[in-house]
């Protein structure tokens, strides 16, 4: 099918190219009879606007890129989710990668969408990355980034995050007033920064309450959303501790999932022999049985939030302006259900 140009139109029509894309754009000084025209003819032809051109003209191209750890896994789509609806708002495309946690795709997805052109992009860290430069070069590029869950502190932009510190604390000090005293902690890998301030948070809230911390009690979970890593270790634990062990802490739902499944299977009781808490409040924890205790992290509004920033910065970016990087810090809540 041959492309429809505005030129064409303007031919038929008998009126400027400018005159018609004016109308198109709604300026006021274009008589409501010329817009009908010309949108009538718009529609007949199936004209679409030529995106390329547009970008070239306006050096905007109203799409912006989003590159996160794992798709499949609640929490992101969630955050997703409040990107596009943000997004959309503002008339944005998103064009959405998966860096399937592995570093060097990260890399050349960053590369791919800084050769697309976009206005801006969001990343959530692979738990791989250890290596900055890349985010750097976005930031060379004169891109607007904007960093998400898990961030990055020695890159200088904006970012949106929860506490996860606190949060860790406040699940084990929970814990620790139920009357549990030997929590287990599954935690992520040594690189990514939810991972490390979650593992302190958790090591904080024993030294707080005068329990002495047990480093045989923290298992690392590289996969961190993989049901059979918390299967695979709960039994790890109990192999090695026995039942000294009563309560275990995870990095994320899934994990603790795969814990409560083990613990199933072998008729130990929940949370009578030993309690369980997750992490994020995954749609899976409250439909379980037992029901999963968890943090509820907020994911719609940490992407609806990134998304806000982002195009706030586009637009400052397009106005000429300097704009200050900000960070943002939602509130978590414990959920607590059954399992605790």
């Amino acid at each position: 099918m041959k492309v429809v140009t505005l030129k064409q139109i303007a031919q038929e029509l008998n009126l400027s190219i400018a005159t018609v894309s004016k109308a198109l754009k709604d300026y006021p000084d274009i008589s409501k009879k010329t817009k009908k025209l010309v949108h009538d003819l718009v529609i007949k032809l199936n004209y679409i606007p030529n995106s390329s051109a547009v970008h070239l003209r306006t050096q905007q191209s109203k799409t912006i890129g989003v590159i996160i750890p794992d798709i499949v896994h609640y929490f992101f789509t969630t955050v997703i989710n409040g990107i596009l609806d943000e997004a959309e708002k503002k008339g944005y495309l998103v064009i959405i990668m998966q860096s399937n946690e592995i570093f060097e795709l990260e890399k050349k997805q960053v590369d791919l969408l800084i050769s697309k052109g976009v206005d801006g992009i969001l990343v959530s860290l692979s738990n791989k990355t250890n290596n900055f430069l890349h985010l750097k070069k976005i930031m060379n590029h004169s891109i607007p980034l904007v960093l998400f869950d898990k961030v990055s502190k020695v890159i200088n932009c904006s970012k949106v995050m929860i506490d996860d510190r606190k949060a860790a604390y406040d699940v084990v000090t929970y814990l620790i007033k139920k009357g549990y005293k030997r929590i287990a902690h599954f935690r992520g890998g040594l690189d990514p920064q939810n991972s490390i301030d979650r593992f302190l948070g958790y090591k904080r809230a024993l030294l707080d309450h005068n329990i002495a911390f047990d480093p045989s009690l923290v298992y690392i979970c590289n996969k961190n959303s993989d049901f059979k890593d918390g299967y695979d270790t709960t039994n790890q634990l109990l192999k090695e501790h026995g039942d000294s062990v009563d309560a275990i802490f995870t990095i994320t739902d899934v994990i603790a999932i795969g814990a409560l499944k083990y613990l199933s299977d072998h008729k130990i009781k929940v949370p009578e022999s030993i309690a369980v808490f997750g992490f994020s409040n995954w749609f899976m924890s409250s439909v379980i049985t037992p029901a999963l205790s968890t943090v509820e992290q907020h994911g719609y509004e940490i992407g609806r939030k990134a998304s806000q920033l982002l195009l706030q910065e586009i637009k400052g970016k397009q106005k000429g302006i300097n704009v200050k990087p900000q960070k943002i810090i939602l509130q978590t809540e414990l959920v607590i259900r059954d399992s605790s």
